[in-house]
């Protein structure tokens, strides 16, 4: 199931379900046909890799973010700090806009 989102890399997210509840972070990557997102910092895995000296690459546990769901996360507007759902504007030559629900300011991108 495709997914039509309102989150775009880049933006500002908090997570409101998880057990990563209440982080902040910047979206790293968006997987739309999944719907999900990489956020900096949020859903923390550890990799175990092994050396690889042609790709200077060192052995060990790595941590890295996971996917998380589109649902666990909202936008933080920027002009007003606050977590938000996104609505569109049109504009009048019919291009559209991201804009914040509670103070109307346009969200970046």
């Amino acid at each position: 199931m495709a997914w039509t989102l309102s989150l775009r890399k880049g933006d500002q997210v908090k997570v409101v379900a998880g057990r990563d509840k209440g982080k902040r972070g910047r979206v790293l990557a968006v997987n739309q046909k999944k719907g999900v997102c990489t956020v900096e910092h949020v859903n923390l895995l550890k990799r175990h890799t092994r050396p690889n000296p042609a790709k200077q690459i060192k052995g060990g546990i790595v941590e890295r973010e996971g996917p998380i769901h589109i649902s666990n996360l909202m936008v933080v507007c920027p002009s007003c700090g606050k977590t938000t759902r996104v609505r569109h504007q049109f504009l009048d030559d019919g291009s559209k806009l991201r804009a914040c629900h509670r103070c109307g300011a346009t969200l970046s991108s």
